[in-house]
C-alpha cells in the first residue's frame, strides 16, 4: 500500500519561501509518477508538478512560471517542492499524490488531479502578512 506524508507547510509571508517535504513508501517497483497538487479554500484543485520516476521528466503547472521546483532526495527518499516568491493565492492544502504504471497518463496527472490513484493529507500553505 502506498503511504504518502507530507511535512512542511506554514504560514509565510508574500515573497518568502518554503519547502514542503513528502515522505513516499510502499511502490512495488520504480514504475510511478509522483507529484503535488494543491486544493484552494473554495475546494478546486490545482495541479502544481510532478514527476515520472522511469524517466525522471518532470511536468509543471503553466501557472509556476519558474516560482516551484520539484525534486526528489533520494538520500531522505522525500519528494521536495520548493517555493519561492510566494503569492497570497498560494494559499491552499498542498497535497503528495502518486500513481503506480501511470503509462502515458502522467501530462494529465498533473493536469487532472482527482485521477492520482494516492493521495496524503495534505499540508496547509498560508501566504498572508
Amino acid at each position: 500500500q502506498v503511504q504518502l506524508m507530507e511535512s512542511g507547510g506554514g504560514l509565510v509571508q508574500p515573497g518568502g519561501s518554503l519547502r514542503l517535504s513528502c515522505a513516499a513508501s510502499g511502490f512495488t517497483s520504480d514504475d510511478y509518477a509522483i507529484g503535488w497538487f494543491r486544493q484552494f479554500p473554495g475546494k478546486e484543485r490545482e495541479g502544481v508538478a510532478c514527476i515520472n520516476k522511469n524517466d525522471g521528466r518532470k511536468y509543471y503547472g503553466d501557472w509556476v512560471k519558474g516560482r516551484f521546483t520539484i525534486s526528489r532526495d533520494n538520500a531522505k527518499k522525500t519528494l521536495d517542492l520548493q517555493m519561492n516568491n510566494l503569492k497570497p493565492e498560494d494559499t491552499a492544502i498542498y497535497y503528495c499524490a502518486a500513481t503506480e504504471s501511470p503509462g502515458d497518463n502522467v501530462y494529465a496527472l498533473l493536469h487532472i488531479p482527482m485521477l492520482w490513484d494516492y493521495r496524503g493529507q495534505g499540508t496547509q500553505v498560508t501566504v498572508s502578512t
